[in-house]
């Protein structure tokens, strides 16, 4: 009997997570609001991070600024992101799915891709939906939180199964939905093109002036038509993702892309001491995370957001990677000197990100050989941008009272826009 090759991915998407990790963590207060919206303050110009399904009724949604989300829903309650019962909740839901298969690849808090390719008969051939129905039963007894999962030979099937999956109201999804080898393109059908991941507003306005809306109207064509229209990189793209193909598999080690760190004002800041002192306390922040993470950064990125929703930014790779407060922060602040004196008018949201990770094997701080040349406008750097011993002292010193003081977990961006 032929052996059946057919990859066999997962994609376990928990439940409005940051809701129901709210609710656990508050019962008598989060835990019986109907109309529940969590994320920042709008006092502070914070925006949504998730809201109740009751609440999405009424048109609110994630990265909607909050107090836009509560003229939607003015009897909503609002509660801070519990950050650091998430972080806890979401290694709660791994280590659960590891038990089922040692490939499972974190794409976000909230989202996980398995590959169960070749655990058929681990399981005595049972069917893959019953598998996930037990996966399902077994998150919920060890997190308290409810999982939709998507399968099919594919991430991309398995996301968008996983989205089917999810047991919404005026919906049949039922928690599991997976999509049988060769019935990839009648599942793709019932989607829209914008359905589907990476096809962004403007790719979406450009395939519609050449009338497609909808993953039907492009099976109407073949790839020589759609190479001939976009081109042969996203014609052949687009062809193989509306017939399923995906040859993206499951990376379960796979690491961060960035740390990043932003801030967005209450009020306007002007000045230039006012932003370098929000600068200082990111860069402590986002070295600090680096540092917890055991990373070393070679590149310096900072954002910064004007009052007419500007955004710009400016990076810096060095010569060799850093990780302590004073080498991220002088490098930053000659950064943000660069953009401040490209246009100088008040900004609402400054940001400082770190990338190009390499592995802190010494666990100790790299030096930082001298700097590349600069523009002659850019200020020197600080004396001393790397970290001697007394930096790390200082350094333990502030991670102790941060530690103490139940500080914020790192913000880590693990590329979650993913799926295709």
């Amino acid at each position: 009997m032929a052996m059946n090759l057919a990859r066999r991915i997962l994609l376990a998407d928990a439940d409005a997570f940051y809701v129901s990790v709210a609710r656990l963590v508050d019962p008598e207060g989060a835990g019986k609001a109907l109309l529940l919206i969590v994320g920042g303050s709008a006092e502070r110009r914070g925006v949504v991070t998730s809201a109740s399904y009751e609440a999405r009724r009424y048109g609110v949604h994630s990265a909607m600024p909050m107090a836009r989300a509560i003229r939607l829903c003015p009897k909503a309650t609002v509660v801070p992101v519990p950050w650091e019962a998430c972080a806890d909740k979401s290694r709660q839901i791994k280590t659960v799915l590891e038990q089922f298969t040692p490939a499972v690849e974190q794409a976000s808090s909230d989202e996980f891709y398995l590959d169960m390719t070749g655990t058929a008969g681990l399981y005595r051939n049972e069917p893959l939906a019953g598998t996930a129905r037990r996966m399902r039963a077994a998150v919920w007894e060890a997190a308290g939180l409810s999982v939709s999962i998507g399968g099919g030979t594919s991430c991309l099937v398995a996301k968008l199964a996983a989205g089917v999956a999810k047991p919404l109201p005026g919906t049949t999804g039922d928690g599991v939905q997976i999509v049988e080898p060769g019935a990839e393109g009648e599942f793709l059908r019932r989607f829209t093109l914008a359905d589907l991941p990476l096809v962004g507003p403007k790719f979406q306005e450009r395939l519609r002036r050449l009338g497609l809306r909808t993953v039907d109207d492009v099976l109407r064509h073949d790839r020589r038509t759609l190479v001939a229209w976009l081109g042969d990189r996203e014609g052949t793209w687009l062809w193989e993702r509306v017939r399923g193909i995906d040859d993206a598999g499951v990376e379960p080690a796979r690491a961060a892309k960035s740390i990043s760190r932003d801030a967005t004002f209450a009020a306007d800041l002007e000045g230039d001491a006012a932003l370098e002192r929000q600068l200082l306390a990111l860069a402590d922040r986002a070295s600090a995370d680096l540092r917890e993470a055991g990373l070393l950064a070679r590149t310096v990125t900072v954002k910064i957001r004007d009052a007419d929703f500007t955004t710009r930014q400016a990076r810096r790779t060095l010569p060799e990677p850093v990780s302590s407060d004073r080498a991220v922060y002088a490098v930053a602040r000659e950064l943000l000197a660069k953009l401040r004196a490209a246009r100088r008018v008040p900004a609402r949201l400054l940001g400082v990100a770190l990338s190009q990770f390499l592995r802190d094997d010494a666990g100790g701080q790299l030096s930082l050989l001298s700097p590349e040349p600069t523009a002659s406008h850019s200020p020197p750097l600080p004396p001393r941008p790397h970290a001697g011993a007394s930096d790390r002292r200082a350094t333990r010193a502030v991670r102790t009272r941060r530690r103490g003081a139940g500080a914020n977990p790192r913000a880590v961006n693990r590329g979650s826009g993913r799926g295709v």
